[in-house]
């Protein structure tokens, strides 16, 4: 690694204060699992000039619920998500997609902001300095994206515009059926969006000076039945190459509220809308649930190497319903 400027913040004001200072040149480090690499790899063209520790600000971590939503705050470890009574009960899978991520080791450190906020990890993009990277793409501003006609086994199969990595990351895509909204800070103060517009072909939503703050849920029936599948190559080290989750009440045998939403096929989490319309006011059987699996996956649009991605995501979509 190359030598940087080292700020310990105490409070998300002065963390945003020092992003708006260096104006793109400053990183945050949480967790440390995504941007150690990355510093250590060093695929990108600018190197940080200053990297600000977001660990010492006290009273982000935490789960809370009040009458209406559930509150997480963006320094919650993914074990913490994982464990905790509240979101096992509640809202178990959220808990299940923190679960999923990575090693007992990276969930004891890692974030669920630094999850949502993690690179993508398409191999063009990230191929390191030392076996002859940078690599340049349009992700970093310098030419097309390399995946589009080259090796796209695990790239989108929609919405890849331009770019065509995936968001790596397994908490979006369960708390996109949440209708979750993510509380973002900046050096001119706060604003909320939902996690589903938080993603881009090129990047997140944030600002240069901004940085996720916490993470809100709204509360859902209990009498809803949640999933969180994940189809790995290697369980349960790996990234998702494709993942669903989704939330089905059922009453009276007849479908009252479906959300579903797919993972590692777009650059952010996806929500089946069509495909949730196809289950509500219907009886849950073999044919519905092949028929919303379907129409979630009408829109994909493969790339030369990745098609085999709708055949998985049809089969996951169809278990997340079926139980």
């Amino acid at each position: 690694m190359r030598s940087f400027k080292h700020f310990s913040a105490s409070s998300t004001e002065e963390a945003c204060t020092l992003l708006a200072k260096y104006n793109g040149k400053a990183v945050l480090n949480a967790g440390g699992t995504d941007l150690l690499l990355a510093l250590k790899g060093e695929h990108l063209f600018d190197y940080p000039e200053a990297v600000i520790d977001i660990k010492t600000i006290s009273g982000l971590d935490y789960i809370r619920e009040d009458d209406k939503t559930v509150k997480i705050g963006a320094l919650t470890k993914l074990c913490d998500i994982a464990v905790h009574p509240l979101l096992q009960s509640g809202y178990p899978a959220l808990a299940r997609a923190g679960m999923s991520v990575a090693t007992p080791q990276i969930r004891n450190t890692a974030t669920i902001g630094g999850n949502l906020c993690q690179d993508v990890r398409c191999w063009y993009y990230r191929y390191p300095r030392h076996i002859g990277g940078p690599i340049s793409c349009l992700r970093k501003g310098k030419g097309a994206c390399l995946a589009a006609a080259g090796d796209n086994r695990y790239h989108a199969i929609m919405g890849g515009k331009k770019c065509c990595a995936v968001c790596p990351s397994d908490t979006a895509v369960a708390l996109a059926v949440f209708d979750a909204q993510i509380l973002i800070a900046g050096a001119k103060g706060e604003r909320k969006i939902p996690v589903t517009d938080f993603f881009s072909p090129l990047g997140n939503a944030l600002a240069r000076d901004e940085m996720v703050r916490e993470i809100e849920i709204q509360k859902i029936s209990a009498a809803a039945q949640q999933r969180f599948l994940k189809f790995t190559l290697r369980s349960p080290v790996d990234f998702a190459v494709v993942s669903v989750a989704s939330v089905i009440t059922v009453e009276n045998d007849i479908c009252t509220d479906a959300r579903i939403a797919l993972g590692a096929v777009a650059p952010g989490p996806v929500r089946a809308k069509k495909a949730e319309e196809i289950l509500n006011g219907q009886i849950i059987n073999e044919i519905t649930t092949a028929h919303a699996a379907a129409e979630a996956l009408a829109a994909a649009r493969p790339l030369s190497r990745n098609a085999y991605k709708i055949e998985i995501a049809k089969t996951l979509v169809k278990r997340s319903i079926s139980g």
